[in-house]
């Protein structure tokens, strides 16, 4: 043979080296031998085992506690034990389908892990852990990634590294172990396949919190809804993450009928206006609170001196450094979030049809409903549901003129200028609805480069810093407030103002470090009502430039606020001053985890009470009635919608 051969052949027989090996009857390595019985085993043991450490490794990175992880295995029959096993037949089923043993953990465990780093953050800055409806909205976050890189610069480095490292190991390991580890035949693929296929589907048929499953409840693995951070921490990231997937579905309230909606007590109120309509505007200041409530802190001067002139009450958020959107639902349709699944945001679930609100009836009456935000029009999925809600137009970043900034973001003052010279330009009565952006955090130190406030305050320089950037902000929220207020005392058409904060900040560390909180977040279930309403109630102003300040409203829920604002403006209508009317006389805060009245009693927990108040029952049916259901009480309490109701094309 010729020296050209020998090459030729040597060449061969590299390349037949390199091929991807096939099934091999004899080779333990496929976990599948007809008629041999330890390699089967071998491979069921080996898959528990990483399925072990998998769910380990996630509780301890979602945790971020090496002890509580541990105490989460510690007994049988917890549900850290049926995570495992429902893991190992995930990672049995999918290396059927892939035909190579154990493969399977390269998709599993980047994915898993991912989402267990991701609940961790969330749960660090905003308090709640990693719910499934949070993928409806992962637009937003990567919207406000810009914000956080310019926050913490290298730890946005070191996660891209980490990424672009971990992507390329994880294409280098996926190519190894095709060419190394043997294929399954196809017996063996369809023997994994008729185990975990049928055991996997019987678990998922056991897991809508809503119905009872014997097996559930033997298994120890109890849907804790009303407490999602309870809920995480006794059945696991997996389960309860699981467990949160069907409150995209919301049931019809135990009752729901068409006697019970006949049942409701109709008030004798009416739709009407006042011969001069007055103009209504509503200002949801993004994260406006009093930063002086801060213990042991000094900020000068008075950041927020107009707010506290003015001030008519607070606001009892149902939400804690984030979410605006669940405040906004409230204040804008007076239904509440606490006869909602825990977790969902309504904006992004359940607003897909005509649903009443402010906007639907004022427009009704001759208003020209108009909503302005210097964001984006599909955050939070605004754009959609304005239109959902009635409004005549939606001004966001993309059709508004170029709005002046205050630090990163479109400053207050410039939003001020457009509601002014909109109102100005109007001939017919106007109903704004405002969210400011300025204010939104992080709130990263030297954010004004000419802050006009000082802080003092026995923390950390970077916390001190933090919080100047927050207090600088909410003073130019102050002197738009200021501004709105001194332009409407110079017209002749009658004018209401409502200013509110949509939540606390997200100050996380400053939180800490000045004694205000224990870690970055509010729980969600206080552990007592004073907690609560110390953790959740932002300044809130009704002003009238006939009559001055609303007084002594106390904490109220974002929910009656249609009811306070049309009464100052001299509105009435079936539903808004009618319904709410009477449910404020007997409730001031409405809230998942507590009620509280006028007088200031307090009943924590009540939706876990085997007796509900007839009122909270008779409010929760409404709700659904006109969310979700046959709308029968739409002639009565919102004669405006009747004949109506259309899909929309947004």
């Amino acid at each position: 043979m010729s020296l050209g051969g020998e090459v030729k052949v040597a060449k061969s027989s590299k390349r037949a080296g390199k091929a991807a090996p096939q099934f091999l009857e004899d080779d333990p390595s496929t976990g599948y031998l007809p008629g041999r019985r330890w390699p089967v085993v071998r491979y069921g043991l080996i898959s528990l085992a990483i399925a072990a450490v998998l769910v380990f490794a996630i509780e301890l990175t979602v945790r971020g506690d090496f002890a509580g992880t541990i105490s989460f295995f510690l007994q049988p029959l917890k549900p850290g034990w049926t995570t495992i096993v429902v893991f190992a037949l995930i990672l049995i089923g999918l290396d059927a389908v892939l035909g190579r043993s154990h493969q399977s953990l390269m998709i599993v465990a980047p994915l898993t892990l991912s989402l267990a780093f991701v609940g961790h953050q969330k749960s660090h800055y905003l308090g709640d852990p990693l719910y499934p409806t949070d993928f409806l909205y992962a637009r937003q976050i990567f919207a406000l990634l810009p914000l956080l890189v310019r926050d913490r610069p290298m730890t946005a480095l070191a996660m891209v590294v980490g990424i672009v490292t971990g992507l390329s190991l994880l294409v280098y390991g996926w190519r190894l172990w095709r060419r190394k580890v043997p294929a399954l035949s196809r017996k063996g693929r369809l023997a994994r396949l008729t185990l975990a296929v049928p055991l996997l589907a019987f678990f998922v048929s056991i897991m809508d919190y809503a119905t009872f499953s014997w097996t559930r409840d033997r298994l120890q693995i109890i849907p804790i809804m009303w407490d999602q951070k309870e809920n995480y921490a006794s059945n696991g990231f997996a389960l309860a993450f699981a467990l949160n997937v069907p409150m995209a579905h919301v049931s019809a309230p135990p009752g729901y009928s068409d006697k019970a909606i006949a049942a409701i007590d109709r008030s004798d109120v009416t739709a009407s206006v006042p011969a001069e309509k007055p103009d209504i505007i509503i200002v949801m200041s993004e994260s406006f609170w009093d930063p002086t409530k801060l213990p042991g802190v000094s900020i000068t001067p008075d950041p927020i001196p107009n707010v506290r002139a003015l001030r008519s009450g607070s606001m009892f958020s149902p939400e804690f450094g984030g979410m605006t959107a669940n405040i906004e639902f409230e204040a804008l349709t007076g239904f509440s979030n606490a006869f909602l699944p825990a977790g969902s945001i309504p904006y992004q679930q359940y607003v897909r049809t005509p649903t009443p609100s402010l906007a639907t009836f004022l427009k009704s009456q001759g208003y020209r409903a108009r909503a302005i935000h210097p964001g984006t029009n599909w955050f939070w999925n605004r754009g959609a549901v304005y239109a959902d809600f009635g409004f005549n137009d939606f001004k966001s970043e993309e059709t508004l003129p170029p709005m002046q900034k205050r630090g990163p973001l479109a400053s207050d003052a410039a939003m001020t200028d457009e509601i002014i010279s909109e109102a100005d330009a109007s001939d017919d009565p106007v109903f704004f609805f405002a969210v400011s952006l300025q204010n939104h955090g992080p709130y990263e130190p030297n954010r004004y480069y000419n802050p006009t406030h000082a802080v003092q305050a026995p923390i950390s320089q970077w916390a001190r810093e933090s919080l100047l950037s927050y207090a600088e902000g909410s003073a130019d929220a102050d002197r738009g407030l200021e501004r709105l207020v001194e332009w409407a005392k110079k017209r002749s058409r009658p004018t209401v103002i409502a200013f509110f904060g949509d939540h606390l900040p997200p100050l996380g560390p400053v939180y800490v470090e000045t004694g205000f909180l224990k870690d970055n977040v509010a729980p969600r279930n206080e552990p007592t009502p004073e907690a609560a309403l110390e953790h959740h109630q932002t300044p809130l102003i009704i002003w009238s430039n006939h009559s001055g300040p609303v007084e002594n409203l106390g904490a109220v829920s974002p929910a009656f606020l249609p009811y306070h604002i049309l009464t100052t403006a001299g509105i009435t209508h079936p539903y808004y001053t009618g319904f709410l009317g009477e449910m404020r006389e007997r409730y001031r805060v409405v809230d998942r985890n507590l009620l509280l009245t006028p007088a200031g009693e307090a009943t924590p927990d009540w939706a876990r009470q085997k007796e509900i108040d007839p009122a909270i029952r008779d409010f929760r049916l409404l709700q659904y009635d006109m969310m979700f259901g046959k709308r029968l009480a739409a002639p009565d309490f919102f004669p405006e919608t009747v004949d109506r109701v259309v899909a929309h094309t947004s």
